[in-house]
């Protein structure tokens, strides 16, 4: 892994980063030249503008602003998104819908690029989920799809979930461990170091149980 830091998060229904998760962000984001968020509504043009100056704005709240900050979409070509994730200093990729975000990521050619980089690379909700080794959009299928790889880990944000959700969960669970996160959790990993922040749980086998730092410690690629 190239990447500076690795960042997992559920979600901020607040609209801003815990005082914890805000510490271990400016701590690492030293160089802020380049914002660049992935979008997971890939065709919604104008919902990806206010959510990344949205999205900016929590980091500039924590005294982290970026020089400049884009979003990548179906606006953008091939070969933009591309010199884009090169040259960013941190890559976000956004919540919404798993499937078409990772979708926009093989048709724009930047998935090699983004697994490569050598930035902060942080992920919320959906964006979490396409960062395992493993992504399982319930919403689409339960069949598994090759994620980018930071961890092996499969992720399902927003827990406590309704129960229908949390039945397709169980489904998934019978093959692959699933990390429920709640709101306002994150797994960071830098280096060959792992940690959590928040209420974090383990589902295996339709059981679930509190994440452990042992089982983090499994999760690591």
């Amino acid at each position: 892994m190239n990447a500076k830091l690795i960042g997992f998060f559920s979600g901020f229904p607040t609209r801003r980063f815990t005082d914890e998760i805000a510490d271990i962000l400016r701590e690492e984001l030293t160089a802020r030249d380049s914002l660049v968020f992935v979008s997971a509504w890939p065709e919604d043009f104008t919902q990806n503008d206010d959510d990344s100056d949205g999205m900016h704005g929590m980091f500039a709240e924590r005294d982290m602003p970026f020089a400049q900050h884009h979003v990548i979409d179906n606006r953008t070509t091939a070969d933009e998104a591309r010199n884009l994730v090169h040259c960013a200093s941190c890559i976000f990729l956004m919540g919404g819908n798993a499937t078409l975000q990772f979708q926009l990521m093989r048709d724009k050619g930047i998935v090699d690029a983004i697994r490569q980089s050598n930035a902060v690379i942080l992920g919320v909700s959906a964006g979490a989920m396409n960062m395992g080794k493993h992504t399982v959009d319930i919403y689409e299928s339960l069949v598994p799809y090759e994620g980018l790889g930071f961890a092996d880990i499969t992720v399902k944000a927003h827990y406590p979930l309704e129960e229908d959700l949390l039945q397709k969960v169980k489904q998934v669970s019978m093959k692959l461990p699933v990390c429920l996160m709640e709101n306002e959790s994150a797994i960071f990993i830098k280096q060959n170091h792992i940690m959590q922040i928040g209420r974090i749980h383990l589902m295996v086998k339709g059981e679930i149980s509190p994440l452990t730092q042992e089982d983090l410690e499994r999760m690591k690629i």
